[in-house]
Protein backbone atom coordinates (compact mmCIF):
# COMPACT_ATOMS: atom_id res chain seq x y z
CA UNK A 1 0.00 0.00 0.00
CA UNK A 2 1.37 3.35 -0.60
CA UNK A 3 2.37 5.41 2.08
CA UNK A 4 1.93 9.21 2.60
CA UNK A 5 4.33 12.08 4.66
CA UNK A 6 3.06 14.47 6.66
CA UNK A 7 5.10 17.52 7.41
CA UNK A 8 5.17 19.52 11.27
CA UNK A 9 6.77 22.76 12.55
CA UNK A 10 6.97 22.52 16.28
CA UNK A 11 8.61 25.69 17.47
CA UNK A 12 9.82 26.86 14.39
CA UNK A 13 11.80 23.08 13.69
CA UNK A 14 9.96 20.87 11.07
CA UNK A 15 10.19 17.35 10.52
CA UNK A 16 7.83 14.93 8.47
CA UNK A 17 6.23 11.77 9.36
CA UNK A 18 6.41 8.90 6.76
CA UNK A 19 3.32 6.11 6.93
CA UNK A 20 -0.05 4.77 5.56
CA UNK A 21 -2.84 6.71 5.14
CA UNK A 22 -4.95 5.88 8.10
CA UNK A 23 -2.01 6.53 10.29
CA UNK A 24 -2.79 10.36 10.50
CA UNK A 25 -6.17 9.78 11.33
CA UNK A 26 -5.10 8.44 14.42
CA UNK A 27 -2.89 11.77 15.23
CA UNK A 28 -4.90 14.64 16.56
CA UNK A 29 -2.19 15.81 18.35
CA UNK A 30 -0.26 16.58 15.27
CA UNK A 31 -2.86 18.26 13.18
CA UNK A 32 -2.14 22.38 14.76
CA UNK A 33 1.28 21.66 13.71
CA UNK A 34 0.59 20.39 10.17
CA UNK A 35 2.23 22.37 7.14
CA UNK A 36 3.04 22.64 3.67
CA UNK A 37 5.88 20.34 2.16
CA UNK A 38 8.96 22.15 3.83
CA UNK A 39 11.40 20.49 1.05
CA UNK A 40 15.04 19.26 2.96
CA UNK A 41 15.23 21.97 5.62
CA UNK A 42 13.00 19.70 8.04
CA UNK A 43 15.08 18.34 11.55
CA UNK A 44 14.61 14.73 11.09
CA UNK A 45 12.02 12.54 9.57
CA UNK A 46 10.19 9.18 10.43
CA UNK A 47 9.09 6.40 8.41
CA UNK A 48 6.66 4.13 10.73
CA UNK A 49 6.71 0.17 9.85
CA UNK A 50 4.64 -2.20 11.65
CA UNK A 51 7.25 -4.85 10.91
CA UNK A 52 8.55 -7.05 13.89
CA UNK A 53 10.05 -5.13 16.80
CA UNK A 54 13.92 -5.32 16.33
CA UNK A 55 15.86 -7.27 18.77
CA UNK A 56 19.15 -6.03 20.34
CA UNK A 57 21.55 -8.88 19.05
CA UNK A 58 24.45 -7.22 17.61
CA UNK A 59 23.86 -3.99 19.04
CA UNK A 60 26.03 -2.33 22.33
CA UNK A 61 23.92 -1.46 25.17
CA UNK A 62 24.41 2.22 25.98
CA UNK A 63 21.88 2.49 28.57
CA UNK A 64 18.46 1.86 29.89
CA UNK A 65 16.07 4.69 31.66
CA UNK A 66 14.62 3.08 34.53
CA UNK A 67 12.08 5.51 36.01
CA UNK A 68 9.17 5.09 38.00
CA UNK A 69 6.75 2.05 38.37
CA UNK A 70 4.60 3.13 36.13
CA UNK A 71 6.60 5.20 33.01
CA UNK A 72 8.04 3.57 30.36
CA UNK A 73 11.41 1.90 30.41
CA UNK A 74 13.64 3.44 27.29
CA UNK A 75 16.61 1.18 26.31
CA UNK A 76 19.38 2.39 24.16
CA UNK A 77 22.11 0.77 21.70
CA UNK A 78 24.65 1.45 18.87
CA UNK A 79 25.79 -0.20 16.16
CA UNK A 80 28.15 1.44 13.55
CA UNK A 81 26.22 4.85 12.88
CA UNK A 82 23.17 3.58 13.89
CA UNK A 83 21.17 3.82 17.13
CA UNK A 84 18.74 1.40 18.78
CA UNK A 85 15.86 2.41 20.67
CA UNK A 86 13.44 -0.04 22.71
CA UNK A 87 10.53 1.48 24.42
CA UNK A 88 8.31 -0.41 26.99
CA UNK A 89 4.49 1.43 28.23
CA UNK A 90 5.96 0.46 32.08
CA UNK A 91 9.15 -0.02 33.74
CA UNK A 92 8.83 -3.77 34.26
CA UNK A 93 7.08 -4.46 31.03
CA UNK A 94 7.85 -6.41 27.75
CA UNK A 95 8.69 -3.90 24.85
CA UNK A 96 6.09 -2.68 22.68
CA UNK A 97 7.73 -0.59 20.15
CA UNK A 98 11.65 0.55 18.97
CA UNK A 99 13.48 3.26 17.04
CA UNK A 100 16.70 2.67 14.92
CA UNK A 101 17.78 6.09 13.89
CA UNK A 102 21.36 7.61 12.29
CA UNK A 103 23.84 8.88 14.08
CA UNK A 104 22.96 12.63 13.08
CA UNK A 105 19.64 12.24 14.94
CA UNK A 106 18.04 13.21 11.68
CA UNK A 107 16.15 9.86 9.76
CA UNK A 108 14.63 6.90 11.82
CA UNK A 109 12.62 4.17 10.75
CA UNK A 110 10.07 3.25 13.98
CA UNK A 111 8.79 -0.25 14.47
CA UNK A 112 5.95 -1.21 16.95
CA UNK A 113 3.10 -3.17 17.85
CA UNK A 114 -0.51 -1.90 15.77
CA UNK A 115 -1.99 -1.34 19.30
CA UNK A 116 0.92 1.24 20.35
CA UNK A 117 0.96 2.98 17.37
CA UNK A 118 0.31 6.55 18.92
CA UNK A 119 2.47 5.12 21.91
CA UNK A 120 5.68 4.60 19.38
CA UNK A 121 5.20 7.85 17.54
CA UNK A 122 5.19 10.22 20.45
CA UNK A 123 8.27 8.86 21.91
CA UNK A 124 10.21 8.27 18.78
CA UNK A 125 8.96 12.22 17.31
CA UNK A 126 9.83 13.52 20.73
CA UNK A 127 13.32 11.95 21.46
CA UNK A 128 14.45 12.87 17.85
CA UNK A 129 12.83 16.59 18.35
CA UNK A 130 14.89 17.10 21.49
CA UNK A 131 18.20 15.24 19.84
CA UNK A 132 18.28 16.78 16.83
CA UNK A 133 17.57 20.25 17.94
CA UNK A 134 19.97 20.37 21.14
CA UNK A 135 22.60 21.97 19.03
CA UNK A 136 20.07 25.07 17.91
CA UNK A 137 19.52 26.93 21.46
CA UNK A 138 16.47 24.60 21.64
CA UNK A 139 15.05 22.48 24.61
CA UNK A 140 12.47 19.95 25.35
CA UNK A 141 11.16 20.80 28.66
CA UNK A 142 8.95 18.78 31.00
CA UNK A 143 7.41 21.05 32.51
CA UNK A 144 3.47 22.78 32.56
CA UNK A 145 3.49 26.11 31.05
CA UNK A 146 1.08 28.89 32.00
CA UNK A 147 0.44 32.02 30.24
CA UNK A 148 -0.83 35.33 31.76
CA UNK A 149 -0.57 38.96 30.50
CA UNK A 150 1.35 37.48 27.61
CA UNK A 151 3.99 35.69 29.29
CA UNK A 152 5.06 31.98 29.81
CA UNK A 153 5.38 30.72 33.34
CA UNK A 154 7.13 27.39 33.62
CA UNK A 155 6.31 25.41 36.21
CA UNK A 156 9.59 22.36 37.13
CA UNK A 157 9.56 19.85 39.17
CA UNK A 158 10.02 15.28 39.12
CA UNK A 159 7.02 13.69 38.75
CA UNK A 160 4.10 14.33 41.31
CA UNK A 161 5.53 17.45 42.53
CA UNK A 162 2.13 19.35 41.66
CA UNK A 163 3.46 21.26 38.16
CA UNK A 164 -0.11 20.40 36.95
CA UNK A 165 -1.92 21.43 39.92
CA UNK A 166 -0.31 24.74 40.38
CA UNK A 167 -1.25 25.27 36.72
CA UNK A 168 -4.82 24.55 37.32
CA UNK A 169 -4.42 27.03 40.64
CA UNK A 170 -3.62 29.90 38.23
CA UNK A 171 -6.71 29.04 35.68
CA UNK A 172 -8.70 28.93 39.10
CA UNK A 173 -7.47 32.06 40.45
CA UNK A 174 -7.07 34.40 36.90
CA UNK A 175 -9.45 34.23 34.30
CA UNK A 176 -7.25 35.75 31.83
CA UNK A 177 -4.78 32.45 32.37
CA UNK A 178 -4.78 30.01 29.85
CA UNK A 179 -2.40 26.58 29.71
CA UNK A 180 0.04 26.15 26.73
CA UNK A 181 1.14 23.03 27.61
CA UNK A 182 0.95 20.82 30.36
CA UNK A 183 4.02 18.55 30.23
CA UNK A 184 6.62 18.76 27.01
CA UNK A 185 6.76 22.45 25.98
CA UNK A 186 9.71 23.73 24.04
CA UNK A 187 11.86 26.40 24.81
CA UNK A 188 13.98 28.53 22.52
CA UNK A 189 16.42 31.42 23.23
CA UNK A 190 17.11 33.43 20.06
CA UNK A 191 20.71 35.23 19.41
CA UNK A 192 18.88 38.44 20.07
CA UNK A 193 18.45 37.35 24.08
CA UNK A 194 14.79 36.75 24.01
CA UNK A 195 13.49 33.65 25.05
CA UNK A 196 10.12 31.98 23.77
CA UNK A 197 8.14 29.07 24.98
CA UNK A 198 6.66 27.03 22.26
CA UNK A 199 3.62 24.71 22.69
CA UNK A 200 3.73 21.04 21.20
CA UNK A 201 2.61 17.85 19.92
CA UNK A 202 3.02 16.38 23.48
CA UNK A 203 1.60 17.43 26.46
CA UNK A 204 1.04 14.29 28.99
CA UNK A 205 -2.22 13.17 30.02
CA UNK A 206 -3.74 16.54 29.25
CA UNK A 207 -4.76 17.10 25.64
CA UNK A 208 -3.26 20.24 25.36
CA UNK A 209 -1.90 20.95 21.57
CA UNK A 210 -1.69 24.55 20.92
CA UNK A 211 0.19 25.89 18.14
CA UNK A 212 1.18 29.29 19.87
CA UNK A 213 3.86 30.61 21.72
CA UNK A 214 4.86 33.55 24.29
CA UNK A 215 8.09 35.05 25.75
CA UNK A 216 9.55 33.64 28.87
CA UNK A 217 8.63 35.55 32.20
CA UNK A 218 9.92 33.16 34.78
CA UNK A 219 10.99 29.40 35.37
CA UNK A 220 9.30 28.01 38.69
CA UNK A 221 10.97 25.30 40.48
CA UNK A 222 7.45 23.82 42.50
CA UNK A 223 8.01 21.82 45.52
CA UNK A 224 4.96 20.81 47.95
CA UNK A 225 5.08 22.29 51.81
CA UNK A 226 2.86 22.98 54.65
CA UNK A 227 3.10 26.50 53.50
CA UNK A 228 3.53 28.93 51.03
CA UNK A 229 6.94 30.46 50.38
CA UNK A 230 8.77 31.62 47.10
CA UNK A 231 11.93 32.30 46.91
CA UNK A 232 14.90 33.48 43.96
CA UNK A 233 17.81 31.00 42.73
CA UNK A 234 20.96 31.97 41.74
CA UNK A 235 22.33 30.25 38.89
CA UNK A 236 23.73 27.73 40.52
CA UNK A 237 21.37 26.54 42.78
CA UNK A 238 19.13 26.81 39.33
CA UNK A 239 21.42 24.97 37.18
CA UNK A 240 20.90 21.18 38.31
CA UNK A 241 16.89 21.66 38.24
CA UNK A 242 16.94 23.14 35.11
CA UNK A 243 19.04 20.07 33.92
CA UNK A 244 16.75 17.53 34.87
CA UNK A 245 14.08 18.75 33.52
CA UNK A 246 14.98 19.00 30.01
CA UNK A 247 15.73 15.84 27.39
CA UNK A 248 18.77 14.87 25.72
CA UNK A 249 21.16 12.27 26.03
CA UNK A 250 23.07 13.24 28.63
CA UNK A 251 25.18 9.86 28.47
CA UNK A 252 26.84 11.43 25.35
CA UNK A 253 29.51 14.74 26.39
CA UNK A 254 29.20 16.02 23.10
CA UNK A 255 25.16 16.33 23.32
CA UNK A 256 25.58 17.24 26.91
CA UNK A 257 27.80 19.83 26.21
CA UNK A 258 24.83 21.29 23.87
CA UNK A 259 22.73 21.62 26.63
CA UNK A 260 24.76 23.00 29.34
CA UNK A 261 25.28 26.00 26.50
CA UNK A 262 21.93 26.35 26.03
CA UNK A 263 21.27 26.63 29.77
CA UNK A 264 24.29 28.23 30.89
CA UNK A 265 22.79 30.87 28.38
CA UNK A 266 19.04 30.91 29.53
CA UNK A 267 20.35 31.28 33.02
CA UNK A 268 22.03 34.96 31.95
CA UNK A 269 18.71 35.89 30.91
CA UNK A 270 15.63 34.39 32.51
CA UNK A 271 15.06 34.28 36.28
CA UNK A 272 14.22 31.42 37.99
CA UNK A 273 12.14 31.30 41.71
CA UNK A 274 11.63 28.28 44.16
CA UNK A 275 7.95 28.19 45.17
CA UNK A 276 7.41 25.92 48.34
CA UNK A 277 3.28 25.50 48.56
CA UNK A 278 0.11 24.01 49.27
CA UNK A 279 -2.22 22.98 46.12
CA UNK A 280 -4.38 26.25 46.85
CA UNK A 281 -4.88 29.28 45.02
CA UNK A 282 -3.06 31.46 47.51
CA UNK A 283 0.13 29.88 46.37
CA UNK A 284 -1.15 30.71 42.46
CA UNK A 285 -1.68 34.37 43.98
CA UNK A 286 1.62 34.23 45.50
CA UNK A 287 3.74 32.76 42.61
CA UNK A 288 2.00 35.54 40.51
CA UNK A 289 2.37 38.48 42.75
CA UNK A 290 6.14 37.82 42.65
CA UNK A 291 6.72 37.78 38.65
CA UNK A 292 3.90 39.95 37.66
CA UNK A 293 3.47 43.67 38.12
CA UNK A 294 0.13 44.76 39.00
Amino acid sequence: MTTQTKYYRVAEHSFSIEGLPGLFRRLPNYEPFLVDEIGSTHVFTIRMNNASIPGTDGWEHVYTDVSDQDMPRIEMYKRDERWLFRFSLRRDAEIVCAMICSKEWNRAEVFYLPENERFAIDNAAMLLYAFSTADKRTLLFHSSVIVRQEMAFMFLGHSGAGKSTHSQQWLAAFSDARLLNDDNPVLRIFADGIVKIYGSPWSGKTPCYKNESAPLGALIQIEQAPENKITSLTMAQAYPFILSSVSGLKVLPEMMDRLFESIAALLEISPVFKLECLPNKEAAQLCCATLLTP
